[in-house]
């Protein structure tokens, strides 16, 4: 395999034979390895080693052995923030092998990737090697009683982190930094899809001198992967991907309780309010949200709600913009919107377009395979309209590049639409008025709202209503979610 990452038939996975457990590249306990596919070319990029049941289970017990008997737990919070700190450095020097990565696997702009990239693993990093001055590890209080007494914060345990293709190395960053700042030890299970940025990251967190153990790093299938679900010796599962995986590694976990994060799937609206201007509207939502993974990101504004008589309008100014995209390699410059990252994604694209023109959707542009690109898992542009909310269009998270526009007839009206799903990601309020915005904003039940655009902010926060998930991700919340509290109250009166 040619590791140059500006190779065009290459991508730079160090030790992509092996594996990354304990504190050493290994061999896996097969020769099998998984293809990664150049999702504009469809050439063959890299192999990288398999993990099987073996493989999951020393990557565990790596993981156990360093939590319960090295001094990575019991270490100061500063003493860890030291390593996250030199990992950020190292970060910013890989940059742009990170974007170069980001977007043969998965098919995003490298224009968009390359500054990207450093904010989600850089800033990650610093902004929670920084949270080990200021978060409340051991706080004194005194107790009911009049003793002394302390809430004290530790680390909850072995991390099971299962990262998706769309995004790997940022959702890596937003799971480890905050799991290794808490003082736990992780096991990293990367998607067979999009496999080289935890490579990457492993070569990173082996060149840093992470005590063995601390970060081990695995490429799985669901039959391994469910194993690392199930292992006893895991604590904590962190996952980001679909709902139906969410559900069952909650219902999996479950079993022996173990704690979960879950950052599931949306399909989330943008509600459009009498006084915005739809063309204005329309600049926000379409071309960022096509050039931006085609649509594959989980957060998308993919369910456009407006008043009844603006209907056809903003149809017609999606269309425009959707037509005027340009389709093709992600790494040119002159390119607007990139590939999807695998087959089976694109055919689920079709498929789903197709039930959505069954049941009465109309397809105002797009809605097939480019015909001038013959290689790639390229999909046009897409934008249905005269959308029913209680439809399959509606109601389905396309994870592709495929709008809806549904006409609502007063401003609650628009808002009960737009709570009116299993999903609650995110969400955006077009209006001019401040005060309305917020109004709206506190009525729709979504993790995140943005005024006049998508605005989700991770160094904040970011998770789901209902079935988008549980718990948190980013800022604090995202801390304390590899914490457990401990009350102690010892035999003494309180100062």
């Amino acid at each position: 395999m040619n590791t140059n990452p500006k190779h065009e038939h290459g991508l730079n996975a160090p030790h992509a034979d092996k594996l990354y457990i304990g504190g050493h590249w290994v061999a896996p306990s097969s020769t099998e390895t998984f293809q990664v596919l150049n999702c504009a070319s469809e050439e063959v990029v890299a192999h990288v080693a398999k993990a099987n049941k073996p493989d999951i289970a020393a990557a565990v017990q790596a993981a156990r052995h360093a939590f319960d008997h090295s001094p990575w737990p019991r270490m100061a919070p500063a003493e860890r923030a030291a390593y996250l700190e030199k990992m950020a450095q190292r970060f910013e020097a890989l940059n742009d092998e990170f974007a170069r990565v980001w977007t043969t696997e998965t098919g995003i702009l490298y224009k968009i990737a390359k500054p990207r990239i450093g904010l989600f693993l850089s800033g990650a990093f610093r902004q929670y090697a920084a949270m080990a001055s200021s978060h409340p590890f051991v706080e004194p209080v005194r107790s009911a009683s009049g003793h002394q007494a302390y809430r004290v914060q530790e680390p909850v345990g072995v991390v099971a982190a299962i990262v998706p293709w769309n995004g790997p190395a940022a959702l890596m960053a937003y799971k480890v930094a905050p799991a290794l700042l808490a003082g736990c030890t992780v096991i990293i299970k990367c998607s067979p899809e999009a496999p080289c940025s935890g490579h990457l990251f492993a070569h990173i967190c082996d060149e840093v001198g992470l005590p063995p153990g601390v970060v081990n790093m695995v490429t799985a299938d669901r039959e391994a992967s469910e194993a690392l679900v199930r292992d006893p010796g895991v604590d904590k599962i962190t996952f980001t991907g679909s709902t139906a995986a969410g559900r069952r590694i909650g219902a999996v976990a479950a079993e022996r309780v173990a704690r979960v994060t879950l950052e599931l799937g949306g399909k989330s609206p943008a509600v459009l309010l009498d006084d915005y201007d739809i063309e204005a509207a329309a600049q926000m939502l379409g071309a960022p949200y096509y050039s931006y993974m085609s649509g594959q990101v989980c957060h998308s504004l993919t369910r456009i709600i407006v008043p009844r008589r603006k209907h056809d309008a903003m149809v017609q100014a999606l269309s425009a913009i959707a037509q005027g995209m340009v389709l093709g390699n992600p790494m040119d410059e002159a390119v607007t919107m990139g590939p999807l990252a695998m087959a089976r994604q694109r055919d689920s694209v079709e498929r789903m377009v197709a039930q959505s023109l069954a049941e009465g959707a109309r397809l105002a542009t797009g809605g097939r395979r480019p015909a001038h690109l013959d290689h790639g898992f390229f999909y046009e542009p897409t934008v249905l309209a005269d959308v029913d909310n209680r439809s399959f269009a509606a109601r389905n998270e396309f994870f592709g590049p495929v709008l809806s526009v549904i006409a609502a007839d007063s401003e609650q009206h628009a808002i009960d639409m737009a709570n009116d799903t299993i999903f609650g990601l995110n969400a955006v309020v077009f209006t001019h008025d401040t005060e309305r915005a917020m109004h709206a904003a506190r009525q729709l039940r979504a993790g995140s709202v943005g005024h006049n655009a998508s605005r989700t902010d991770f160094s904040i926060g970011f998770g789901g209503f209902k079935q988008s998930g549980i718990g948190r991700e980013g800022g604090a919340d995202g801390l304390a979610a590899f914490l457990e509290s401990k009350v102690i109250v010892l035999d003494q009166a309180a100062q």
